[in-house]
């Protein structure tokens, strides 16, 4: 119990430190620049109560919880020696943890707002929920798949750099078809894919398998699962665009 409470406590420090530039700036800017008070004062220490306990409980969970059970899972896989349910399961984990997203989902619904809007879909509620969700699992898909890619090149031990590559020459000629409604939404899904819920299974994924596997680098090869996670809806959602 008391080493649970120092570790808690180390966090919150931490988090401390890392609000502390952001905190800075808005007084530089409140203070010196506009010149004005700040408004709602209780509120706003409050709001900085909830965020730094938030950010420390947040670490600490996936510090004990997400980071842990990826990387056992990982280990368990390739001790198992079944590439095909470790396929499956690459699959189901960006899957899974994309469509939970919460940045994905109000992104998906106002981009179906926007959609309605500018005439592209039928201003109806149904045609609005069925146009998001089309998007949401369309970038659910695409990082699935990705990490499937992200798993497949730890095995074979290939360089990243170059499926990288050839994946944003695809986007670059692809941007240059796709319709220009669709091109500010692909590109912002590639980013909102990659948050608080998919990163550190994903990373912990990448890092226990390529633990697991001999003649592997956790650091060369254990990484690069979310730079795929970034990189695929941008194309799905293009060609989403395309064909909707």
């Amino acid at each position: 119990m008391g080493k649970t409470l120092k570790k808690l406590l180390i966090a919150m420090i931490g988090s401390l430190r890392d609000l502390l530039p952001i905190l800075l700036v808005i007084l530089f800017f409140q203070f010196l620049v506009l010149e004005k008070p700040l408004p709602n004062m209780t509120q706003l220490v409050t709001g900085m109560i909830f965020v730094v306990l938030g950010l420390t409980f947040f670490i600490h969970g996936l510090e004990q919880g997400l980071f842990p059970i990826g990387e056992s899972m990982a280990h368990a896989f390739a001790k198992k020696g079944s590439v095909t349910w470790l396929i499956i399961f690459a699959f189901s984990l960006g899957f899974g943890t994309t469509v939970a997203e919460p940045a994905l989902i109000a992104v998906a619904a106002e981009a179906a707002s926007v959609a309605a809007s500018g005439d592209m879909i039928a201003a109806t509620e149904e045609a609005k929920s069925s146009y998001a969700t089309g998007l949401r699992y369309t970038v659910a898909f695409s990082v699935g798949l990705a990490i499937v890619i992200g798993v497949i090149r730890i095995l074979k031990g290939w360089p990243i750099q170059w499926i990288i590559i050839c994946g944003y020459l695809l986007v670059v000629i692809m941007t240059a078809f796709a319709p220009r409604e669709i091109i500010g939404i692909a590109y912002d899904s590639g980013g909102v894919t990659t948050s608080t819920i998919t990163v550190p299974l994903v990373t912990a994924l990448g890092v226990g398998l390529a633990s697991s596997i001999k003649g592997r680098n956790p650091m060369i090869d254990g990484f690069g699962l979310i730079a795929f996670a970034s990189l695929t809806p941008i194309i799905f959602v293009m060609a989403y665009g395309m064909i909707i």
